[in-house]
């Protein structure tokens, strides 16, 4: 009985951990996505910053990304769209980590 409880608890972490995973890899994804987007040569930030909430709201919700943020780097002589969402780290219980995670994906501004 105790080992069954053990491995109900640990199996139960492991599936919060793999989700939580799989969401910060979505909201990679769309920062990246959206960071390509304004990158573009006639792309702009707030474009940018939409299309990267449009494909994280696809991935996981409409209303999951709290903040969102797009700006431009000077890196290593270049120009760099930085997208950066935040959204809260996902728990699938009652017990598990809180607080948000900042997810960025940079592109290089074509000329």
């Amino acid at each position: 009985m105790l080992v069954g409880a053990l491995v109900v608890v640990l199996v139960l972490g492991v599936v919060q951990l793999a989700y939580a995973l799989w969401v910060r890899t979505v909201l990679i994804d769309a920062a990246a996505e959206g960071a390509r987007y304004a990158a573009l040569l006639d792309g702009d930030l707030a474009s940018g910053e939409e299309r990267a909430r449009l494909v994280a709201a696809s991935g996981v919700s409409d209303a999951y990304v709290d903040a969102s943020n797009a700006s431009i780097d000077r890196e290593a002589g270049y120009d760099v769209v930085v997208v950066e969402l935040t959204a809260p780290i996902p728990v699938l219980g009652p017990i598990g980590p809180t607080g948000t995670m900042t997810v960025s994906g940079r592109a290089v501004v074509e000329q």
